[in-house]
């Protein structure tokens, strides 16, 4: 603020001195013309006595002393040499301070006489430029308060949450109307602020299903160990033990999957995909399992367009979505993959026969870790990650994946914008 007011007194202070040279100082130069033909009209008129009477009423009307002078510098009135008063040739006309003086001189265009005057310069008193001290420092408190109100006290404001946010509230926010840079920055830091929150909410909830999780398969390891030491069928404990180590990789592996795209949101190798082929190639890849379970895959309608991103991506969220499809499916049904597209985006659904989701786990059928309790047994069920990871893959892709009863069996839709509209 300090430096502002510098910079202001130091443009006002160059706008005053133009402002004199170019106005005021020809306007007193007029003026000393005229006094000076006054005073040389007097002595023309008159003589010395009328000459002498105009020259005091100009010292009394405007203080200091006046005089007419002749082409030397000689007083007309009283012989005087007064040359010290006159500017160096060839100036014509003067208007100084200095030594505390100041002086006036200016010739007549004949160059015959000069008109001259002279004074000290008197001592400013306090009162008269006290108001003008008053006026400034009230100003200077005034935009002091502006900008305490209107910068200084919102950025301390957003500094305060963001120390609230840093110590662990991450429900910590910056309430804010304004539309300038200072509104933008308490924007920003709400968007960043959601998106910290949700990273580190999901992430305390894998890491509590995580433990959740492994739990469960490590009791059962544990007890397999031991009845494989004392019972007479160590081979059956061995299957059990195998089993339980399968089912905890396959967790490890779906843990390590879905923690890629925390750690790296932004999509990557992107490229146009044929979303034709990749079904194709999914199909081709759970046919042998559905045929385990005595299922056949049926598949409607076909995709012709292409799509901007990650291959290998694209191909996990469907063959998610169609081995889920599978493991829940009863033996020797079938599972319809059902395919669509129109100018802005491709279709690609999976129905199955099962036994569906109950409406009140519909939207939680996507949260990691989640399985309906019918599904929770050692043999049928998986980690719980699959959906999971196919919505993070799908998201990613700027695209929508949304469940549904289908009485029977559950129906999952994947829609993904197709190149020109991605």
């Amino acid at each position: 603020m300090a430096s502002i007011l510098t910079l202001s007194f130091l443009a006002f202070n160059a706008i005053s001195q133009r402002m004199q040279e170019q106005a005021f100082t020809p306007l007193f130069a007029k003026f000393d013309g005229l006094q000076l033909e006054s005073a040389r009209h007097e002595l023309e008129s008159g003589g010395k006595p009328a000459l002498k009477q105009y020259l005091a009423e100009l010292d009394r009307t405007f203080t200091g002393a006046h005089y007419l002078l002749d082409a030397n510098g000689v007083d007309v009135l009283t012989g005087e040499p007064r040359a010290a008063l006159l500017p160096p040739p060839p100036a014509t006309t003067e208007r100084v301070r200095k030594g505390g003086r100041w002086t006036i001189a200016h010739r007549a265009p004949d160059g015959k006489y000069w008109f001259a005057a002279a004074g000290q310069l008197g001592r400013p008193q306090l009162g008269t430029f006290l108001p003008y001290y008053f006026l400034v420092m009230a100003t200077t408190g005034v935009l002091c308060w502006i900008a305490a109100v209107g910068v200084v006290s919102p950025v301390r404001r957003i500094a305060a949450v963001i120390s609230q946010f840093g110590h662990g509230n991450l429900a910590a926010r910056v309430v804010t109307r304004r539309e300038d840079e200072i509104g933008q920055l308490g924007r920003s830091f709400n968007r960043m602020a959601e998106r910290l929150e949700k990273l580190i909410v999901s992430e305390r909830r894998l890491l509590g299903d995580i433990s959740h999780e492994l739990r469960s398969p490590l009791a059962r390891l544990k007890v397999a160990v031991k009845l494989a030491r004392t019972s007479g069928d160590s081979q059956a404990a061995l299957d059990r033990i195998e089993r339980d180590v399968d089912r905890i990789a396959s967790l490890v592996h779906d843990i390590v999957e879905i923690t890629s795209f925390e750690d790296d949101p932004a999509l990557q190798g992107t490229e146009l995909v044929s979303a034709g082929t990749i079904v194709e190639e999914v199909v081709r890849d759970c046919a042998l399992e559905a045929q385990f379970r005595g299922c056949t895959i049926q598949v409607d309608g076909a995709l012709t367009s292409q799509v901007v991103g990650n291959r290998e991506l694209l191909r996990r969220a469907v063959e998610n979505v169609l081995r889920n499809g599978i493991r829940y499916s009863p033996e020797k049904a079938k599972i319809e993959l059902s395919v669509d597209e129109d100018e802005r985006k491709a279709t690609i659904a999976v129905r199955d026969y099962g036994p569906g989701v109950p409406g009140e786990a519909l939207t939680r059928l996507f949260d990691p870790f989640f399985r309906v309790e019918s599904a929770r047994d050692s043999n049928g069920g998986g980690s719980g990650l699959g959906l999971s990871i196919a919505k993070r893959a799908v998201l990613l892709h700027r695209g929508a994946i949304s469940a549904q009863n289908a009485s029977p069996g559950l129906r999952v839709q994947i829609t993904i914008p197709i190149a020109r509209h991605a």
